[in-house]
C-alpha cells in the first residue's frame, strides 16, 4: 500500500484508551502511560497508533505521530462500505456490514471512533470476540484495509465493471430452453399411454364375456 503523506490532510485526533503502567524497580515503582490514539480526516483516511511516556501529554503526542505513520485509505461508496467484511486481531473479531442511508454508525468503542474519523456515515458493526479496545482497533484497521471496490475487483480479474456486475454472460442473453422440451413431451405422453392400455384391457374383458355367453 502506498504511503500516505499526513501533511496534505486535515487530520483530527481522538484518544481511544489510556492505560497506566507501573513497573517495580529496586529503588521503587516507576509509573508510565500507554495511550491509543486514532487520527482521521473524515474523508477516507484513518490511522491508529500507541504512544508510551511518563506523562500523558507526551504519550498522546507519540501516539498521534505513530497513528500518522499508519494512515490507510478507506473505500467509501455512497457513505457506506462497499461490502461485508470480517477481520480479526488476536482474540478480537470485528464484523462490518453496509447500511442504508440514514442508518448512521451503529458501533461502539474503538470501532465507532475509527469509522467516524474514516468518514463512514452508515455502517453496522459488531465486535464478536474479546472486548479489548486495542485489539478491536487493530481488527477494525485490518477490516478497512481488506475492503475492495468493484473497480478493484474488475482490475484484479482483468474484466470490465459491466462484466463483473452482470456476470460472464452479456446483458440481454437468452438462455436456450431446448433441453426442457423432451421432458415436457414425456410428461404429456404418459397419460395418453395409460389411457390406451386401459382401453385395450376393457376390450379384452368384453371379448371374454361374449365368448363365455
Amino acid at each position: 500500500m502506498a504511503k500516505v503523506n499526513p501533511d496534505t490532510l486535515d487530520l483530527k485526533d481522538r484518544v481511544v484508551r489510556t492505560n497506566k503502567v507501573q513497573k517495580t524497580h529496586k529503588g521503587g515503582r516507576t509509573m508510565s502511560w500507554s495511550i491509543l490514539v486514532v487520527v482521521g480526516d473524515e474523508n477516507g483516511y484513518v490511522g491508529a497508533g500507541i504512544g508510551k511516556a511518563r506523562a500523558i501529554p507526551d504519550a498522546i503526542r507519540k501516539g498521534t505521530e505513530d497513528a500518522k505513520k499508519n494512515l490507510i485509505k478507506v473505500p467509501i461508496v455512497d457513505g457506506t462500505i462497499p461490502h461485508e467484511i470480517l477481520a480479526n486481531h488476536g482474540a478480537s473479531q470485528v464484523l462490518l456490514r453496509p447500511a442504508a442511508p440514514g442508518t448512521g454508525v451503529v458501533a461502539g468503542g474503538a470501532v465507532r471512533i475509527l469509522l467516524e474519523l474514516a468518514g463512514v456515515k452508515d455502517v453496522l458493526a459488531k465486535s464478536i470476540g474479546a472486548s479489548n479496545p486495542v485489539n478491536n482497533a487493530w481488527a477494525t484497521i485490518n477490516a478497512l484495509t481488506s475492503l475492495k471496490t468493484i473497480e478493484d475487483i474488475a482490475r484484479l480479474r482483468g474484466k470490465t465493471v459491466q462484466e463483473i456486475r452482470h456476470g460472464s454472460a452479456a446483458p440481454g442473453t437468452v438462455v436456450p430452453t431446448a433441453a426442457v422440451a423432451p421432458v415436457a413431451a414425456v410428461v404429456l405422453s404418459a397419460p395418453l399411454e395409460t389411457t390406451k392400455i386401459e382401453t385395450e384391457t376393457e376390450s379384452a374383458e368384453e371379448v371374454t364375456a361374449d365368448v363365455a355367453a
